[in-house]
């Protein structure tokens, strides 16, 4: 005789969305009628699979006070310091087997216990509804011992009818919540795997007759200026709007003049909706989207995205996120020129559309669906081309469409990310299509667009991406006839990322070229204690991605990096230009819909990188699109013959929901004339004495002709050539890349590991001259290199002359001279900031003064890497030396080696040592985002070719 169990826990491999929950609806912030948040203290029991444990813990009297306590909302491996198990970071790869729709045996589950107390006060008529707004990845829901249902769809909200069930006082909700189920194969999203329930649990009250589920239609029509509401309802009802004096029937509609909805302009009016049992708010914004003359057009008018993805992070809690952060993301977005956020890849907490919708952003709604992992079998058994999973995916994207349709930002919604395609895919179209034609569709994987609105492509190169503005990339006739956006481009990891000035131009020099979104948001950098911030593999992973989960325009702890005032730069909506001589500066509009009266200009002229004299300017409130010549004033009188050069800002005018008065919003640089070199008579001779040469101010090694010091300023280590950069992360590239991937080739080649010989030392007559070979050991190529020091007899001149020899196939990270000073900590200069700035991310660098400490030059990316380099730098002082270049140069500080910097994985990694390394570079090579996406342009790689450059040493004390 032979026996078969079945598990109690079918319902986790089972590939339906679930049973029980409630059909979606809209979903709205408040009403009138009573709710309790269940958010807080929850009790939480945590078993290695998910059949260990049996349901008794859900009955009433079950006596859980042993049981550990944690936060919903919130992640069980985020708390309670890995006594729950830890965080998992993958790209793409499951970390479980690829055996659909099975997950493995090993299961964390947790078993979640709250008892609440029913409010004395709470109204007796009527239902109640339970809501979860997020849970991952599989939920068992019971309420005072009975049974509730289960649900799929981590970041979908999912409702219970549970009035009945209420009782006066005491009531126990558990929650059974495993981490593996069918449904993580439909969320294979770039990110941490974090179980838990990690949005708001909610009872609300729904008395007889409460509006039940509503559709809020507010068209413009730009060419009569009029709006047209009608708000569809379940339940019957009025809406009225005192601003626009409409009071209608649910259902009616009705046509006034209004101001439209748009990013820039982001009007609401304020209305209600009431039924006989509620009063919901509304925030009505009137807009029209539309897919015209091969153009996505909102009221009207072509748009261009200036946009970013965003998952929701953050270091110590993940992706439960409290509303303030929200609206620090949404604050920080506006405050750097942002317009667009693409919800990458499912739906946001509702309260983040809320702020979109109030500050003014267009939105990609992004549905709960990632495949991803299918990739590594050819996509074999994908899901979305399998018609058991169809009912899973229609709930997925219906749960997105009628929780998030009242909302004016949407513009497009997105079917999922990197799912493959298939028929499921092809269903979700038809259907998104079907209940809602007022907004387009949008999935990247359709290249032939045959469910979508738009081409979207990611990570194509700047060459591609100019062969799709002028319709020369091939594809379908109807792909052809359609706009391009990038929904995912420059990657934001580590240093960079870099060319996004010159993909800006190619969106604004073709308008099938709607823009796109920067890849991403935020570094997903978890924190710790020892680590500073963790990533993939910390955590004791067997399989992980590393670092890519660190891939943000901010830093874990919503620290701007430079790669976000980088982008600010770049799309700025105001363009200024000007060449300093004619006097005049010309300042372009470059909105889509708001003219310029609500900003303020002002000049300022600078002398060596000081401001002598500074101004108003008067610029008319021109129109989108529209460019003026504005008269400058006559520039200062300057007796110094220094270098001057106008700068123009455009400032807010008055405060906005956003930013205050002052917050500069765009500017524009240019020199009056050129830049006056400094001269350098050489008058003094080598002189040696023993084993020592003394030139002008400074000592020499008379044998290996080692500068030693400047006046009274001790040199730790020579001035020496200097090649190797810490490698970035779009150094290193992605290991899938079939494209040349520089930073292998570096260590390859060994330009990490350089030797220098010693060729010979000749102390001349006017010059001390020091010649040597530096080379990769193990290769033949290498670089002549001659050092020729003059004196003037206060000042010190090193002249640099490099010589490549042999073949030279790859460009070098850099080129320039590498010393240490034993103490420096203020530094000042003259050049480019305040930030660093790479050949191909320098757009956001401004000249002038600036003012630092040596810590202050570091970029704190979470994985170490090269960084803080200051360009066009004229001047710059530390350690009581004062460096001039000829031509300008590059300049990085810091307190360990290159070496050290390469060596290190997170930033505990880094000590500081005796020595502040000084490095100034005749050149670097560009950054670009090949650490995802494609390297830099060969405008910005640095050529193994001959060079010259210089520098004049002095002291400063």
């Amino acid at each position: 005789m032979s026996y078969r169990t079945t598990p109690s826990v079918d319902y986790v491999e089972d590939v339906s969305p679930g049973s029980g929950a409630l059909p979606p609806r809209a979903w709205y912030a408040s009403s009138d009628a009573r709710s309790l948040s269940l958010n807080g203290n929850w009790r939480l029991r945590v078993s290695a699979t998910a059949d260990a444990e049996d349901d008794s813990f859900a009955e009433e009297g079950y006596d859980a006070g042993n049981w550990a306590e944690v936060t919903v909302p919130g992640h069980w491996v985020l708390q309670g310091d890995g006594a729950f198990g830890s965080p998992i970071y993958t790209n793409h790869l499951y970390p479980f087997p690829v055996d659909p729709p099975h997950v493995p045996t090993e299961n964390p589950t947790g078993d979640h216990l709250r008892v609440f107390d029913l409010p004395a006060d709470w109204p007796s008529d009527g239902g109640a509804v339970l809501r979860f707004d997020g849970v991952e990845s599989c939920a068992r829901v019971w309420l005072n011992g009975t049974e509730l249902g289960e649900f799929k769809g981590s970041r979908l909200a999912h409702e219970f009818t549970v009035g009945e069930l209420l009782k006066p006082g005491r009531n126990v909700l558990a929650v059974r919540v495993h981490q593996w189920s069918a449904g993580s194969y439909l969320e294979d999203q770039d990110q941490w795997w974090l179980p838990g329930i990690f949005r708001d649990v909610t009872l609300l009250h729904r008395p007889a007759g409460s509006a039940g589920d509503f559709f809020v239609h507010a068209s413009y029509d730009h060419t009569t200026g009029e709006g047209t509401l009608r708000v569809d309802s379940d339940v019957e009802g009025r809406v009225t709007v005192p601003a626009l004096d409409i009071d209608v029937a649910t259902g009616e509609p009705v046509t006034v003049a209004v101001e439209p909805w748009t990013a820039e302009t982001p009007r609401l009016y304020d209305g209600v909706l009431v039924t006989d049992g509620e009063r919901v708010p509304l925030r009505i914004g009137f807009r029209t989207v539309v897919l015209e003359d091969g153009l996505v057009k909102v009221n009207g008018r072509a748009i261009l995205f200036r946009g970013v993805n965003r998952h929701e992070w953050h270091p110590r809690h993940g992706r439960a996120l409290d509303l303030e952060t929200m609206r620090e993301d949404v604050l920080l977005m506006k405050r750097h020129n942002l317009n667009a956020v693409r919800t990458s890849h499912y739906p946001p907490h509702p309260a983040f559309l809320d702020l979109c919708d109030e500050y003014g952003l267009w939105v990609i709604d992004e549905c709960d669906l990632e495949t991803h992992g299918f990739v590594e079998q050819d996509w074999r058994d994908n899901p979305v081309d399998d018609e058991r999973w169809t009912p899973a995916l229609l709930d997925r994207a219906a749960r997105m469409v009628e929780r998030d349709k009242n909302h004016p930002s949407i513009v497009f919604w997105s079917l999922g990310n990197e799912a493959g395609t298939g028929r499921g895919l092809t269903a979700m179209a038809e259907w998104i299509h079907g209940r809602d034609p007022e907004r387009l569709v949008h999935y990247e994987g359709d290249w032939n667009c045959r469910d979508t609105d738009v081409y979207s492509r990611m990570y194509a190169s700047h060459e591609e991406v100019a062969k799709i503005g002028q319709r020369l990339d091939g594809g379908t006739h109807k792909r052809r006839e359609l706009p391009f956006i990038q929904c995912e481009y420059g990657h934001a990891m580590g240093n960079g990322p870099g060319g996004l000035a010159d993909y800006q131009e190619l969106f604004e020099k073709h308008e099938r070229l709607q823009g796109g979104f920067i890849w991403e948001w935020i570094d997903h950098g978890i924190e710790h204690a020892e680590l500073g911030y963790a990533y993939g593999g910390d955590f004791g992973e067997e399989l992980h991605d590393g670092n890519f989960v660190c891939d943000g325009l901010i830093f874990p702890d919503r620290t701007p990096s430079p790669g976000l005032i980088e982008y600010k730069k770049v799309i700025e909506p105001v363009l200024i230009e000007g060449d300093g001589t004619n006097g005049t500066v010309r300042v372009t509009n470059k909105h889509d819909f708001a003219d310029l009266s609500a900003l303020a200009f002002e000049w300022s002229c600078q002398v060596d990188g000081e401001t002598v004299e500074s101004g108003s300017l008067a610029v008319p409130a021109l129109a989108p699109g529209e460019s003026a010549e504005v008269k400058l004033p006559e520039p200062p009188a300057d007796g110094r013959g220094g270098e001057r050069q106008w700068t123009v800002r455009a400032l807010l005018a008055d405060d906005t929901s956003w930013a205050a008065k002052g917050h500069v919003v765009a500017w524009g640089q240019f020199a009056v004339g050129a830049r006056p070199l400094p001269s350098f008579p050489a008058t003094d001779r080598p002189v040696r004495d023993g084993d020592r040469i003394t030139l002008g101010p400074a000592g020499f090694d008379a044998r290996t002709g080692a500068l030693l010091s400047i006046g009274g300023v001790e040199v730790g280590a020579t001035p020496r050539l200097d090649v190797w950069r810490a490698t970035t992360d779009n150094d290193d590239g992605a290991e899938w890349q079939t494209d040349t991937r520089y930073g292998l080739l570096w260590r390859t080649l060994g330009l990490h590991r350089m030797r220098h010989r010693l060729v010979s030392v000749e102390a001349g007559d006017d010059a001390l001259t020091v010649r040597t070979r530096v080379a990769p050991a193990a290769r033949e190529v290498g670089l002549d290199t001659v050092y020729r020091w003059t004196s003037d007899g206060e000042r010190l001149r090193l002249s640099v002359s490099v010589t490549p020899e042999g073949d030279w196939t790859v460009p070098l990270p850099r080129l320039g001279v590498r010393f240490g000073l034993p103490q420096a900590d203020r530094v000042e200069w003259f050049g480019g900031g305040p930030g660093e700035a790479y050949p191909d991310t320098g757009t956001a660098s401004m000249v002038g003064r600036w003012q630092s400490t040596v810590d202050g030059l570091q970029t704190p990316y979470v994985r170490p890497q090269e960084n803080g380099a200051r360009a066009d730098v004229r001047w710059v002082e530390l350690g009581g030396l004062r460096i001039e270049g000829d031509p300008e140069f590059w300049f990085t500080a810091r307190r360990w080696t290159t070496e050290q910097l390469d060596a290190a994985r997170h930033r505990c990694d880094l000590t500081a040592g005796d020595t502040v390394w000084v490095n100034l570079d005749h050149g670097l090579h560009g950054i670009g985002s090949q650490s995802c996406g494609p390297g830099p342009l060969p405008q910005y790689f640095l050529k193994a070719e001959p060079a010259e450059f210089s520098f004049v040493f002095s002291t400063t004390r």
